[in-house]
């Protein structure tokens, strides 16, 4: 299993694109995905949720995230981890 990480792209030096990548194991893939109001849940073909697509990275809210990764029995995230999303 990986442990949870961010990937944040950034284009002309602003953050564009973000995916957190939640606890995943070999060789699993986005079977489904479920989008909400500023992100989108992705789900292994077993239900369990492996990543979460950042679409409105400005407008990101972590009670919201924390939510759906509560739902989905992960550890929830501080305001640190987000802070690659305002480095720039």
């Amino acid at each position: 299993m990986c442990k949870q990480y961010l990937e944040v792209t950034y284009r002309r030096g602003k953050p564009f694109a973000a995916y957190l990548y939640l606890d995943r194991r070999p060789g699993d893939k986005a079977a489904r995905s479920e989008r909400r109001e500023d992100f989108v849940v992705d789900f292994a073909s077993d239900g369990r949720v492996i990543g979460i697509e950042l679409i409105r990275l400005r407008q990101i809210s972590l009670g919201a995230l924390n939510e759906a990764l509560s739902a989905a029995q992960t550890v929830s995230l501080v305001p640190d981890d987000l802070a690659p999303l305002s480095a720039a």
